[in-house]
């Protein structure tokens, strides 16, 4: 099934809602009550050797993101202007802390930061990435009809403490086209276009931090 944001839909067509399933343009009954299918994204692991060192504690909140992309329903986008979920299919957790998740342990794998943590760990920051995740869905309006393109976009800034200076701002966005029209590719899909993004976006946090601490000696 896919749900519209903000629909409201009558009681009594709930039950049959619930058990139609659709990508794009397909569907199909499935039994009533079955459980969603959890999905979850991998952090990266590899990184250009020539990485800096950087001799500072950075803190990752988690991403801003609007109503329709703050939950754990995996969205799509039949046309620009529409936002939709697919049924039975769920992230392990809301997409916004699943993205924090993946970059921390992202720029942890890098090997060349001092400490990097979330808030909630009491880690006493040099600099703090702010994000807002503007883009997380697969998108069918790529005029490749029931094949989905998934695009993440992510708008980031870097802040140093305790000045609460915006040192640096950027916007990192991929899309990536799915190999197939079911679920597992799709997720597939998700799962490079934000590991491109987590991989830019990890790699420019050492870069500027690192430039910046270098400029300030």
């Amino acid at each position: 099934m896919i749900l519209c944001k903000g629909d409201r839909i009558p009681a009594m067509a709930i039950a049959f809602l619930a058990a139609v399933t659709s990508t794009g343009c397909t569907g199909s009954i499935l039994p009533a009550g079955r459980p969603a299918d959890l999905y979850n994204l991998t952090p990266k692991s590899t990184f250009d050797s020539d990485l800096p060192v950087v001799d500072a504690q950075i803190v990752v909140e988690e991403p801003v993101a609007d109503g329709g992309l703050d939950s754990s329903r995996i969205a799509l986008r039949p046309k620009p202007t529409e936002l939709k979920y697919y049924s039975n299919a769920r992230w392990t957790e809301r997409a916004p802390k699943m993205v924090q998740t993946l970059l921390v342990e992202s720029i942890e794998n890098t090997g060349k930061i001092v400490a990097v943590g979330r808030q909630a760990i009491g880690l006493r920051s040099d600099y703090n990435l702010k994000a807002d995740l503007r883009e997380f869905n697969a998108e069918y309006f790529n005029g490749l009809g029931t094949v989905p393109s998934v695009r993440v976009r992510i708008n980031a800034k870097l802040v140093q403490q305790p000045s609460q200076i915006i040192i640096a701002s950027r916007s990192f966005e991929h899309l990536a086209l799915a190999e197939a029209t079911n679920m597992p590719a799709v997720v597939d899909a998700f799962d490079t276009a934000l590991g491109k993004v987590v991989k830019d976006l990890a790699r420019w946090t050492l870069t500027t931090v690192a430039d910046h601490r270098a400029a300030s000696r």
